[in-house]
């Protein structure tokens, strides 16, 4: 087990949850590190799964396809909702708006019943209606709406140079990592408006290319350009070793910033959820989830107009993906990166790359068109199916 890799992990734990037929299973982020096909088959095992599942998950596709009730823990309690998550997301919302609408409502009503009041309660002629609508406002009170424990951070990348028409050349890249190659020929060329994402089994192959964009590590042979317009920013998927220190949130931050301004750092890592005490913290005690939200602070301050993020969704909540999601989908420049959440690739990728133990498949077009196209799936079946037949 200590020589597998994390998403060949999650397939045998999940092997061992499964076996047997249980009445109930309980699965805690059963996605994380999967590859999305394992993803999709997991989906279709538990939509058809006739007994009791409980699960946890960051992944809304997921949750989409195989919820019937979705236990909402907010406020203090649990709500059950009938219905899968973006039934529960509009119910939720649609309630708590109008609360609020009913809210503003009596505001209006009020303001108009004090208005009244104080104008002829001193009045004799209108003292009787002066005293019925003190009455009314005594019996009117507004609805407590409870504060959420959900938080969105506020996510927007703002290049500071648009792209030339040169973006990224990648040729003939080659990469072994302990004596096993990762990447073999690799080449392809990015261009204006590309929003990458790269697919495949190997994580390794994927993340080796990344460390190796961002130089991080060298190729073993082959080259690499980007275009003098561009400044890439890297969200690794091992982010540790930014941590390792005893500074506060607020000085590992200042480092990255040409504003060192104490209120600047402030104000961006309040939009960020780290407010008041919260950015005096110590790195080295950051939650995984805090340190990706400091990691995308950096990138977000670097100005930069070419990302690459390896795995960004991994240890974030809904919430923060949302806030993800959406920021990506508003970035103007490039984007490379890998992703196993379903709807975030779907979103976001204008490109789909997998890098397959036969080559690479190259397309045009969003995922869900992509894995759905027959032709694709003629070449991906040759790749993969093709290619252990003539190993064996």
């Amino acid at each position: 087990m200590r020589e597998l890799e994390g998403g060949q992990k999650v397939r045998v734990l999940l092997a061992q949850a499964l076996y047997g037929n249980p009445d109930i299973l309980l699965l805690d982020e059963p996605t994380n590190n999967l590859d999305l096909e394992s993803v999709t088959w997991l989906e279709e095992f538990l939509y058809r799964f006739e007994n009791i599942v409980i699960v946890v998950s960051h992944d809304r596709h997921f949750l989409n396809k195989v919820c019937t009730h979705i236990a909402d823990i907010d406020y203090g309690t649990i709500r059950i909702y009938a219905g899968n998550y973006d039934f529960w997301y509009q119910a939720s919302e649609l309630a708590m708006n109008q609360k609020r609408n009913e809210n503003k409502k009596k505001e209006t009503k009020i303001a108009e019943l004090k208005e009244f009041v104080a104008r002829f309660s001193s009045n004799a002629s209108k003292a009787r209606q002066a005293t019925s609508r003190k009455r009314l406002l005594e019996n009117l009170t507004l609805d407590e709406i409870p504060l959420s424990s959900r938080k969105f951070p506020y996510i927007a990348f703002k290049p500071e140079r648009e792209c030339g028409k040169n973006i990224l050349t990648i040729d003939k890249i080659c990469k072994k990592i302990d004596g096993t190659e990762i990447l073999h020929n690799f080449s392809i060329t990015m261009s204006g408006g590309d929003k990458i994402v790269l697919l495949g089994p190997s994580s390794a192959a994927k993340s080796g290319l990344f460390d190796i964009l961002a130089k991080v590590t060298e190729p073993d042979s082959g080259t690499f350009a980007w275009g003098i317009t561009i400044t890439p920013a890297y969200f690794p998927k091992e982010n540790s070793g930014f941590f390792t220190g005893e500074e506060s949130i607020i000085d590992w931050l200042r480092q990255f910033t040409r504003n060192p301004d104490i209120t600047y750092i402030r104000g961006f890592l309040g939009r960020m959820l780290f407010s008041g005490d919260e950015s005096l913290k110590s790195v080295s005690v950051l939650s995984g989830g805090e340190k990706v939200r400091c990691m995308l602070s950096k990138m977000m301050l670097s100005g930069a107009n070419a990302l690459i993020l390896d795995e960004p969704t991994n240890h974030l909540d809904l919430e923060s993906i949302s806030a993800l999601n959406t920021g990506l989908m508003e970035f103007d420049g490039v984007v490379l990166f890998t992703s196993h959440d379903h709807q975030f690739v779907s979103t976001i990728a204008n490109r789909i790359i997998e890098l397959t133990p036969a080559g690479i498949i190259d397309r045009v077009m969003n995922f869900d068109d992509y894995m759905a196209d027959d032709e694709v799936r003629k070449i991906r079946d040759l790749h993969y199916h093709g290619h252990n037949r003539m190993n064996l």
